[in-house]
């Protein structure tokens, strides 16, 4: 389906996300190709500011170029620093030596990490010794081709400069439950990332984490109450200690995809804010729609439109403010599928 580009007051909304260049249509591959051709970016498109990079061309290499690959040790469990990116065999230089860009990506991508702080996420490329971010090949010095548990060298060295960073990788954005939870983690690192530029006090971290709440509790219960500990008595903290602690724990807990269970758990704490306002039928409607949702027979989005119904009619402030009602635009439709 043909999407139309965003106008310019929707461009000036859009989220900036870094992504692999290839993925936008840029030729920039070893062969002078690319890889665009995805629904699910030209959906994510409308609501995030696409910011190409390629490390392979950002460091020197040109188009077309030599293919390079991960080469380490034997074994199955190979340290990440270990590995070298070289040139395949056919991309050695004039002395008969493969060319070694190993330092040049991982320098990259730490600058890239280091320096580019208006990134509120990144699509990372599937199966690419720079860009990848799991299961890359890997080969011997001797070219035998060893288990696919590595990270592309560039990936793994902007994920370490900024581990708060959501990324992912387009294959994986085609899975409805990690692209949520992609999306997720985009628009609450977004609101943190503004947050920060506004002015960070105590109090704003405070209203931060009760506005997110019930999103964290969807994820991972442990880490909704690690957190509630955490700010039990937040203004005797440090604000410079203690807001950093609770960024990382609430982008870990979106981290993880979101399941019927979470959600259910949480459907039924926001239908408590209900029980003394909807008459007895309306309840009855309700817990079965929540039911039906829990069991798999309703997407998400049932539930929520009609607790967004009864909430329309008796609204409440706490619920108002609470990210996991819309924690991002509907139109994405990603509680459509979850």
């Amino acid at each position: 389906m043909s999407r139309q580009p965003p106008t310019l007051a929707a461009a000036a909304q859009r989220i900036p996300v870094g992504i692999g260049a290839c993925l936008l249509g840029h030729p920039v591959r070893y062969d002078g190709s690319h890889k665009k051709g995805s629904d699910v970016l030209d959906a994510l498109a409308e609501q995030f500011e696409f910011r190409p990079f390629c490390p392979e061309v950002a460091i020197g290499l040109g188009v077309p170029r030599p293919t390079i690959r991960l080469v380490g040790p034997a074994g199955e469990d190979v340290e990440q620093s270990g590995l070298r990116a070289v040139g395949s065999p056919r991309g050695a230089d004039t002395s008969g030596s493969a060319i070694d860009v190993s330092d040049a990506l991982r320098g990259y991508g730490a600058r890239v990490g280091s320096e580019q702080d208006e990134l509120c996420g990144y699509v990372l490329v599937k199966g690419s010794p720079s860009c990848g971010m799991e299961r890359v090949k890997r080969y011997t010095p001797e070219g035998v081709t060893q288990p696919a548990n590595a990270t592309g060298l560039f990936a793994e060295a902007l994920m370490r400069t900024h581990p708060l960073l959501p990324v992912e990788e387009d294959g994986r954005l085609h899975d409805d439950r990690l692209r949520e939870s992609f999306v997720a983690r985009v628009f609450t690192y977004h609101h943190w990332r503004r947050l920060c530029r506004d002015g960070l006090t105590h109090h704003q971290l405070l209203k931060f984490w009760a506005r997110h709440k019930y999103l964290v509790m969807s994820r991972h219960v442990p880490t909704y109450q690690a957190l509630g500990r955490l700010l039990a008595d937040a203004r005797r903290e440090p604000l410079e200690t203690l807001a950093p602690q609770v960024i990382a724990l609430i982008m870990a807990a979106l981290q993880r995809p979101a399941t019927r269970r979470g959600h259910t758990n949480v459907l039924e704490h926001v239908r408590g804010y209900l029980k003394r306002r909807i008459t007895p039928e309306e309840k009855s409607e309700l817990g079965e729609v929540i039911e039906q949702y829990r069991t798999g027979v309703v997407p998400l989005i049932v539930p929520l439109t009609l607790l967004k119904h009864f909430f329309r009619r008796y609204p409440d402030a706490y619920i108002e403010q609470q990210v996991f009602m819309q924690p991002y635009p509907h139109t994405l439709g990603l509680r459509n599928a979850i």
